[in-house]
């Protein structure tokens, strides 16, 4: 209704609203600083990760290319002990539990080099359990950092911060992108490269053994690392890593194009009576899935299950899997 109020004495009139709401679109505001949202993410990680000793149970596959066709595929069923995340991944231990291979018949698709990663993969590359590789606070004046358009995994909206080298180091470093949610402040997903400027020092991060006389060049060496939250806690959830490279003899003409890729997922996890893994036990540095994997082969475990296929995704792995436990 209109009131006419010209002329008029309008002391004593009184006058009722109805408030109404009107809904804004949403306003998404950047940090200015993404070195201090990573900063603030780091400091977080004792509050937002495990604060308990953690067995989780993973299915790791690795696979190796010569060219383009496969050479090994090799599958395992592992178990990780974990410490709390406010303490060093120095006790943190990988056992094999049952595994199984394919193995080229080849004696020239043998292949020579020793990588580093491996099973030990899930404790090597949880950069935030394992600070060292690139989330040390006093390692973070090497890199610059730039906000990127954010995204939400999960229906949680997450800051993506990505990141690369603004120093030379004697080792490499690493560039890439930081997925980090944005109310709990905790690392989600992190996609990084090993820096290929110094193709020796990118050797030297990877390789751990090769015959001599035989030339490695690396080509790509790529990170993937996810996590997943369960009621108000964070907890490693995949790990992958791939390695493009050549290998040739000195006094051979043409090299060959070899990747090797390597994938664990969790699948299941517990934090009760949880014991830890004997040193003798766990899968060590010096070896190698596909050498050892016969020693854990258990006909009866995998069943009439085949290998899986390296094109077919963890997920229907972890469901063949996870039906075979039952």
């Amino acid at each position: 209704n209109k009131v006419e109020v010209n002329g008029n004495n309008i002391s004593d009139l009184t006058v009722w609203m109805t408030p109404y709401e009107n809904m804004l679109d949403e306003i998404i505001i950047h940090a200015s600083d993404p070195r201090l949202i990573v900063e603030q993410a780091i400091r977080k990680i004792p509050a937002n990760y495990s604060k308990k000793t953690n067995m989780l149970t993973g299915f790791y596959r690795e696979t190796a290319q010569k060219g383009k066709r496969y050479i090994n595929i090799s599958e395992a069923v592992i178990d990780v002990y974990k410490t709390p995340y406010n303490e060093s991944a120095d006790r943190d231990r990988v056992q094999i539990y049952k595994g199984r291979k394919l193995l080229s018949q080849k004696k020239s698709d043998t292949l020579a080099v020793k990588l580093l990663g491996g099973p030990n993969m899930s404790i090597y590359v949880d950069i935030v359990k394992n600070p060292d590789v690139m989330l040390d606070l006093e390692c973070l004046p090497y890199y610059t950092f730039k906000m990127e358009e954010s995204t939400n995994i999960d229906n949680r909206p997450q800051y993506v911060i990505s990141f690369q080298p603004q120093v030379i180091m004697p080792y490499a470093l690493y560039y890439g992108k930081l997925y980090i949610d944005k109310e709990r402040l905790s690392f989600t997903r992190a996609e990084f490269n090993l820096s290929m400027d110094d193709r020796n020092k990118a050797t030297q991060a990877i390789l751990k053994k090769k015959p001599f006389g035989l030339r490695f060049r690396p080509l790509e060496v790529a990170y993937l690392v996810t996590y997943k939250e369960r009621n108000g806690v964070t907890y490693l959830n995949y790990v992958r890593n791939g390695v493009r490279f050549k290998c040739d003899w000195k006094r051979k003409l043409f090299s060959t194009n070899y990747t090797i890729i390597s994938e664990m997922v969790v699948t299941d996890g517990r934090e009760d009576n949880v014991g830890g893994i004997p040193f003798k036990m766990a899968f060590k540095e010096s070896q190698s899935l596909s050498d050892k994997v016969e020693n854990f082969m258990d006909e009866d475990f995998w069943g009439a299950y085949n290998i899986i296929e390296p094109t077919e995704s963890l997920d229907s792995a972890v469901n063949k899997l996870k039906k075979q436990q039952k």
